[in-house]
């Protein structure tokens, strides 16, 4: 069983930055997906960003810029630098993987953007 585990999560005032780690208990490179997405009270979830082993990146609409991922095979991490936060960018994000057509969730981290 594939688990990931997210840190990095908590209040940031609006204009702060805050950089989210997800690591797998598996090899980084059997994974054919890491990503993130968040889900704010009410709303559905929503895809923030994504990386697939071949490094390609895709993210979500509202990113604007403001947002980054990156992965690091030998830590087998997947990290999401959010910068310029905005309240509403409020959510729990978790952490995405696909590995042989199968899909896990983390557990989710708080982030919370308010002065």
């Amino acid at each position: 069983q594939v688990q990931l585990v997210e840190s990095g999560g908590g209040l940031v005032q609006p204009g702060g930055s805050l950089r989210l780690s997800c690591t797998a208990s598996e090899s980084i490179h059997d994974i054919h997906l890491m990503g993130w997405y968040r889900q704010a009270p009410g709303r559905q979830r929503e895809l923030v960003a994504q990386v697939l082993r071949d490094g390609t990146t895709n993210y979500g609409n509202f990113m604007a810029g403001r947002f980054g991922i990156s992965r690091d095979n030998a830590k087998n991490t997947a990290d999401l630098r959010m910068n310029s936060l905005r309240p509403e960018d409020t959510a729990v994000y978790y952490c995405k993987a696909i590995i042989l057509g199968v899909t896990y969730w983390g557990q989710g981290t708080q982030v919370t953007v308010s002065s």
